[in-house]
Order: structure tokens, then C-alpha cells, then sequence
């Protein structure tokens, strides 16, 4: 990728989410400047993407971005983008996980809590459950990493999981006005609450096959 262009994205998406902040009309300004070349658009929120987690900026800015830019048909685009600003808290996690821990302690016991979790529900179901629930991305991907899920589950998860969040992110992008108005969480409750349900309903299942196992390997009491 052109240097130029890199250089460029970074410093037009600080200024963007810089003029969200103090007025959501003049990032909506940005944006349409941005969004009028599709090419230079894509490799802003490319950028943004990739320095997002380092800024702790939430990822539904980057599919509302998307949604303003390329609407529905940006959708595929925005589960690319969200899975890949998921890679660089993942990744760090994998190394620190790698580097041998001087006497163990609570982080080692953390990192054995997530690998028996993992080993129950399997590292793809386990991303893509604890991803429908509304916590915070990077802390299910750095939770992850510490677990020892591989790359793949892990990106398959995060691409099944992110999936919904894209849809709420581009609904509310598509809205000129929503979007001058600053109004960027008018999205209906109960969708955060069936996606809490089906993500309980994608971990209950192998918990309760676990447990019902381990009630037939215990010995009876006496």
C-alpha cells in the first residue's frame, strides 16, 4: 500500500472522529469529503481500522462509517474490517501467553480459567457467543488470545459474532440525519437482548453436555 495514501488515511481519520467530537455535523462533512472517492474511503477505514484498538475507539464507529460510505452493500466490508481491528489485541495476547511467566500466579490461573473454558464450547463457538453479548470487543479478543484460541476459530468466530453489530452499525450510518444529529445509539434494546439470548443458548448446550458427562465419570457418595 502506498505510503502516501497510509499517511494520509491516519491523520483524515483522527480528524474525523476529532470533528465527531466536537460536532457530529462537521464529521458527517468529513465523511462526505472522504466518501466521494470509494477507493480513498476504503483505505481510510482500513487505516482507522488497524489503529483503532490502540485509540480504544468501540468498533461500531468503523461499521457506521461503512454504512455511511457504501450502505447495505458495505456490510461484507464491515465484518472484514471489524474481524481485522480484532487481530492486533488478539495478537498481543498470543505473544504474552508465549513468553514464559516468572512463577505463575494470577494471570497464569486466568490463562487455565479460559483454556477450560475453551476446551468445553470449542474456540470458534466461544468467540462467536461472548461477541453477541455487549461487552467490549477488544477485551473478548484479548481474552482469547490469553486462552490460546488458534487464528482460525478465532477469526470465524469474530466474523460470525461481529456479524449482527455490523447490520445495527450500517443501519444507523445509512441515516444522513441520524448521523448529523450525533444521535448514534437509536437502536432498539431488545435487539441487544436477543443477541444476549442466542449467544446463552450457543454456550448452554456444551456446558450442560460437560456437566452431564461429569456427573456419569463422578463416583456415587456413600
Amino acid at each position: 500500500m502506498n505510503r502516501r495514501y497510509v499517511g494520509l488515511g491516519s491523520v483524515l481519520a483522527v480528524v474525523v472522529i476529532a470533528a465527531w467530537l466536537s460536532s457530529p455535523a462537521a464529521g458527517v462533512r468529513a465523511l462526505e469529503w472522504l466518501a466521494a472517492d470509494p477507493l480513498r474511503f476504503a483505505v481510510v477505514l482500513v487505516v482507522l481500522s488497524a489503529v483503532r484498538p490502540f485509540l480504544a475507539w468501540p468498533t461500531t464507529l468503523v461499521a457506521i462509517a461503512v454504512g455511511y460510505g457504501y450502505g447495505w452493500v458495505g456490510v461484507p466490508f464491515g465484518v472484514v474490517l471489524l474481524t481485522f481491528t480484532a487481530l492486533p489485541p488478539y495478537s498481543l495476547a498470543r505473544v504474552g501467553r508465549a513468553e514464559p511467566s516468572s512463577g505463575g500466579g494470577f494471570g497464569e490461573r486466568i490463562s487455565e480459567t479460559g483454556e477450560r473454558f475453551v476446551g468445553v464450547a470449542g474456540g470458534m463457538r466461544t468467540v462467536a457467543a461472548t461477541r453477541l453479548f455487549p461487552l467490549p470487543s477488544d477485551a473478548i479478543s484479548i481474552g482469547a488470545g490469553v486462552a490460546g484460541v488458534r487464528l482460525r476459530p478465532f477469526l470465524v468466530g469474530t466474523a460470525a459474532g461481529e456479524f449482527p453489530w455490523v447490520i445495527a452499525g450500517v443501519a444507523v450510518g445509512v441515516s444522513v440525519d441520524r448521523l448529523a444529529s450525533g444521535d448514534l445509539s437509536a437502536l432498539d434494546p431488545a435487539l441487544f437482548v436477543g443477541m444476549a439470548g442466542v449467544a446463552a443458548l450457543l454456550l448452554a448446550g456444551p456446558f450442560y453436555r460437560a456437566y452431564l458427562r461429569r456427573r456419569r465419570t463422578s463416583p456415587e457418595p456413600r
